[in-house]
Parts: C-alpha cells; structure tokens; sequence
C-alpha cells in the first residue's frame, strides 16, 4: 500500500497538483503507517505535526515553508482548523498531506476543543457538528485518498493534466500574473494606489518583496511596509534579502541596503502614531499594506491620505482575513479620496497548477470560498428565527451562505470560527431569511452567572476562568463583581448582506433577541467592537451605553475596543449603573493620559454619555476672555471642557463638529492645533467662537 501511494504521489508531481491521504484507525497503526510512508521516498522537507513533534498551534511558523510530505496526526492534540489551513498552503507540487484520525471519527469531540470550552463546560461535553461534518465530506469526496490502517487504500482517479502556464518573462518572478503585479507596484503612481487581492498561494507577499527590492535599489530611499503581525511579510523580508544580498537585517522588521535605503515594518497602531505625528507620510514616501483586509477602512483611509504612493494588498480567503469583504467596506473610500485606484488580482498558483485537488478539498471543508448569498431587495424582510446548530450542520448551502456572511462583514475570521459558530458552548445563531437567503444574521455567546466567591476572586486578579470574554474583562478592569455574578449575553458577529445595509435588519435582530434574552433570565446585553464613531454611534441609538473603553490600541488593527452594555431587569440595572459610574468618572483621567491618541471623534461620542451642567456667569466670562481678550486658554480649561460637554449634546452644523472635535481634543487630551503656539491659539480660539451659539 506504501509504494502504491509512493507511486500516486508522483503521478501527482507530473500535473503539478497535490492531494490529502486521510488515514483513520488506532494510533498506533496509523503513526506506523504514516511513518512507513515517510521512510519509503526522498521527500523534500519532510514535517510531522502533532504527538511529540510540533504543535498544530504553531504551525503558523511554518507559512512561507515548503514541504513536499506533511503529516497532521490528531489522535492527542485533537483536530486544529487552522493548522490544516496553513499547512495545505506549505504543501508542493506533487505533495500529500497525510491527517491521521481515528475510526470512528467525528462521534465525539476531541481535545482541540478545549480551546473554546468555557468555564464551566469541560471540552467532552460540548457537541461535536463540526467534526461530524468533516468526516461526511472526506468520506464522500472522490478527491481524497481514503486509507483505514485495517484495510485496503482507496486512490482516485486523477483527470487529464491541464496544459502548463506560460512563462512569467521575468527571471525573478514564477507566473505572468506575480510579473504583472511587480510591474505595477514598482511603477506606483501618486494618489493613484493598487489594490492586491489573491487566494492562498498566489505569490502575493513575494510580489511585494520583489518590487521592494527593486523600489530601494532604483527609486525609494525608504519603503514602510506594514501587516497585522510581522509573522505576515516574513516572506516580504526574505524576497528583499535574496535580492539584495549586500544589504543586511539590522532588526526583525528592518532591512538596510548598502546604499542607506531601508525597508522598515511597523505595526497598525505604531504607524498610525508615527502619521499622527507627522513623522511619517508626506512627498516620495511609499506604503506597503500587506493583508489589508485584516486592518479597519478607517486606518487606510488615514494612511491614503499621508502617503502619496501606497498598495494594499489582501488575501481573498482564509485564516488571513477576507478581501471580500475589505474590498466592499474600503471601495467607497478609494472613490472618494483616490478615484483613480487600480485594482489587480493574481490568479495562477506559484506552488501547484490549476485544478489541484488539495486546495479545492481544503476549501470545501473549510469554506474558505464561501459564497455571499443573494441579496432579495424585493418585499419585506420575515421575522427573525433562532437557528438549530445540528440541523444547521448537515445543511451545507445554507451553512455556506451564512459563513460568507460573516466572513464578508468581520476583517477577522478564521477556520477556527466555523468549528464555534457549531459547537460553542452557549452560542446562539439568530437570522433574517428572504426567499431561501441569509439576509442577517446574529451571533451570541452567554456569559456571566458566576457564583460569589469566584466572582471576587477573579475580580481580585486571583482566578481567570476560561472565556466570559466582556463579563471577565469588567470585573478584572472596572472590580465589578456584580458584572460576573449577573447573566449576560454578549455578541459575538452580527452580520448584514452589504446590499441590504441601512435597512433596520440589524436592529431588528438585536431588537428581537433582546426580548428573547430578557425572557430566559439574561440580566445584561453587551458587545464589544473596534471604537469607531458610526459604529459606536449605532449601539448608543439602541440605548446602549459605554463602559469600558481600552488604553492601548489593538496592535493589529491600530483601534481602541470599547465595550457596551444594556439592561434587561432591575439586576441588570444595578450592574449598569455602577459600571457606568466608573467608565465615567475615570474618563477624564484617561483621556488626558493613557487615551490622548483616541480620534477626536469618537471622543465627541463619549462626551454626550457625560452629565452637563449649564454654564455659570463665571464659565461664560472665562470663555468670552479666550475669545475676544488675550487670556491663555489654558487657564479657562475647565470652562472650556464644559463648553465642549454641551456642545455634545446639541445639533451642530457640519462646521461646528468640526469645531466642536477641535475643541475637544485640545481641552481633554491637551492636542494643540497647531504647530506654532500662536497659530494654536488663534485655530482654537476660532473653534470656541463657532460654538458659543450653542448654548
């Protein structure tokens, strides 16, 4: 049985494809097997995951890797989604990733799971739809080598190899499309930016290592290149050094040529600093975005306002995040303030040809290419309905839409997400459905209801149970008790069909399964979310409020999370209360401090869940001495920090909010606005007069 599959593995070498060997039974017969298999040819780089070797956790260490033979043995670790994910894309032409399972598979959950067990569930408890599912598809797919450590080896048939791809033309490029890609980036014109997207594969990220090469060597003085995490453009940094052999690595995320050009990484949250400040940006800088769809609209529209040479690059599915969706969201944006975009898609595999059956099988069961459903403008929208997982789990169409959903609407998704939208425990899947197709859809998680002394235990920094993520983070952060012992249910996704937004079907949904938590005894509501002003605006409108707000930027998305919560009975209230008492009271402090670099207006935002009082004759002269006198502003601050709580609570024109940001952000976080001191004053004191009206 090992030559024969020995001899498939080259059958596969000679049409460039790859494919998976699932091989089902005790442990120990199949780890003889798969060790058998790997001692039987030369494969090139051969890696072993699970067991004693590396951990499926790591195995994002490997991207960017290639493996001609990889093993993922799940007997004891358990199944990782992710992992497979990563692993298919290391995997070569004429390569077989063997996933080691036992027989039965999919009956019961397995230690993975304990990932997501929160407390008090133990990971044996929980269901197990997902890996149910998983093991119906490999049994039915005629693309998988179905071998039981007890029986025969099943190996399909491979079709007619597809003819080869043409040459690329450039020596350092492997497809015509990646040449393409590196011709526009090194020819990048001002404020006419690329955007990249490509599937797993592609050559995406060595694309943009090979124009960086050329940018430093011929025309740019200093790339910035920027990613979620570093882990993402290792590869970016590893094209630049093959290519540019006399330059060196001064630090992980700085590369130097010989010449003095630099190729420099910062994270989301540096290099939105860095531009605030001004130290970045300006005439004859360029930007690399690499995996922008895991990075808010918000930050690149910033940064496409600073950099006149900049591309944004994504991958369209996958544990990377979703293209899909970045380009919906970030479109508008382009239009608006870079009407002359460009946009640009790789489409043949570096790796492997056309038609592998490997990415088509790793797609399938993780749904990496699920599909958006239809969007139905016709008719009115029916009730919401709470969704069975189970039920859910055998309906691969409508599972599939639903995914794409979410997918399209969170910068964030991973394979991992598919595996808790099924079997977390305490989660819930509420939808709007027209005419057979997902419009919206709500995903909750329960969380809280801890008993007393656990309660104040973790509230003490003494216990941290498993996930209770909103719940555990007020009573750590804020010392509220009541915030575990009280029931919660917290929002996990919501999610509505690009084509349908601004209909009233989140709010329906939200508005629906409010009632519906209030009715099993849920005490509070809560989300938490990237703190953005339309989008905090959104929960505030449904009578939300703020209560926690985070003093560090998220590292990968360059945003404050902010958390708000509702009431749903008197015990609710009572939490709420005190928990808005303390995000209040703290404010102020914050904002001066650790917040100083929160936007202006989310700022404006929070100012109106503030008290404001009326101005006394006292405040009103202070203010009337800035404006029309020469009294420093800085001794009216107080005065003016009133003035600018008002003006939060009033209808302002368009020039007015912009006043009002400006006066804000100056009296609370102290931002001058202005470099010259004078120039500063006479900005601010413009501000104030513009909304003395208010009063």
């Amino acid at each position: 049985m090992v030559a024969a599959l020995v001899h498939h593995a080259q059958r596969l070498a000679r049409r460039c494809w790859r494919q998976l060997v699932w091989l089902s039974g005790d442990a120990e017969q199949c780890q003889s097997l798969a060790q058998a298999l790997w001692q039987a040819h030369p494969w090139s780089a051969p890696l072993w995951v699970g067991g004693e070797h590396l951990s499926p956790r790591k195995a994002r260490t490997r991207l960017g890797a290639e493996h001609q033979l990889v093993v993922l043995d799940t007997h004891r670790t358990g199944f990782d989604p992710e992992a497979l994910g990563v692993l298919a894309g290391t995997l070569t032409a004429g390569g077989l990733l063997v996933l080691l399972t036992p027989q039965p598979w999919g009956e019961s959950p397995d230690p993975d799971y304990a990932r997501f067990a929160d407390h008090p569930w133990h990971w044996s408890e929980l269901s197990c739809h997902y890996l149910a599912r998983l093991a119906r598809q490999l049994q039915a797919s005629s693309q998988v080598v179905r071998w039981r450590a007890d029986q025969t080896l099943y190996l399909p048939r491979l079709p007619v190899r597809k003819a080869d791809e043409a040459e690329s033309g450039d020596s350092d490029c492997l497809t015509s499309d990646q040449a393409y890609a590196v011709t526009q980036l090194v020819g990048l014109k001002r404020r006419r930016p690329l955007v990249i997207t490509a599937d797993r594969g592609r050559g995406k990220s060595a694309a943009l290592g090979i124009a960086c090469a050329r940018l430093l060597t011929h025309k740019a003085q200093r790339v910035v290149l920027t990613a979620p995490r570093l882990s993402a453009v290792e590869s970016v940094f590893e094209r630049v050094a093959a290519l540019c052999p006399d330059g060196r690595r001064v630090a992980t995320g700085h590369f130097v040529l010989a010449e003095g050009s630099e190729l420099i990484f910062l994270p989301p949250d540096v290099l939105t600093e860095q531009v605030n400040a001004q130290q970045q940006g300006g005439d004859g800088s360029y930007l690399m975005v690499d995996e922008a769809a895991a990075i808010p609209s918000a930050l690149l529209g910033q940064w496409l306002a600073v950099f006149p040479r900049i591309a944004f690059a994504t991958t369209v599915h996958g544990y990377e995040g979703s293209g899909r969706g970045f380009a919906l969201r970030f479109r508008a944006t382009l239009d608006r303030l870079t009407p002359q975009w460009k946009a640009l898609t790789l489409s043949a595999p570096i790796r492997w040809r056309s038609g592998d059956p490997l990415e088509a099988l790793v797609n399938q069961l993780l749904l990496l290419k699920a599909p958006l459903p239809s969007a139905q403008t016709a008719g009115r929208a029916g009730a919401t309905k709470v969704i069975d997982r189970a039920r859910l789990a055998h309906q691969d169409a409508m599972l599939e839409k639903l995914f794409g959903l979410l997918v399209q609407s969170h910068y964030r998704t991973s394979p991992n997400d598919l595996r808790q939208l099924l079997d977390s425990p305490g989660a819930q899947l509420r939808m709007i459905e027209q005419a057979g197709e997902p419009q919206a859809v709500l995903v909750t998680r329960e969380e809280g209801g801890f008993e007393a002394t656990l309660a104040n235990q973790v509230a003490r920094g003494e216990r941290r149970p498993q996930g209770h993520l909103l719940a555990q983070s007020l009573a750590t952060h804020a010392g509220s008790r009541g915030a575990l012992t009280a029931r919660w249910r917290r929002v996990v996704r919501i999610a509505t069909h690009p084509e349908r937004r601004r209909q009233g079907l989140g709010q329906t949904l939200l508005g629906e399964d409010m009632d519906a938590a209030k009715q099993q005894g849920a005490a509070l509501y809560g989300a938490t979310f990237g703190a953005e002003a339309s989008l905090l605006r959104f929960w505030l409108a449904l009578g939300f409020t703020p209560v926690r707000l985070g003093i560090t930027r998220e590292t990968s998305t360059g945003e404050f999370a902010v958390m708000v919560a509702k009431a749903l009975n008197s015990e609710g209230e009572v939490v709420l209360a005190e928990l808005s008492e303390r995000f209040l009271a703290a404010l102020p402090g914050l904002l001066a401090f650790e917040l100083k670099a929160l936007p202006a207006a989310v700022l404006v935002v929070l100012l109106a869940q503030m008290p404001s009082m009326p101005l006394s004759d006292r405040e009103w002269q202070d203010i009337e001495d800035v404006t029309t006198a020469h009294r420093d502003p800085a001794l009216a601050r107080s005065a003016l920090q009133a003035l600018a709580r008002i003006a939060s609570h009033r209808a302002l024109t368009e020039t007015q909010q912009q006043a009002h940001q400006q006066l804000s952000a100056w009296a609370f976080q102290n931002i001058a606005l202005a470099d010259a001191h004078n120039d500063a004053v006479k900005s601010l004191r413009l501000a104030v007069n513009s909304l003395i009206e208010v009063k």
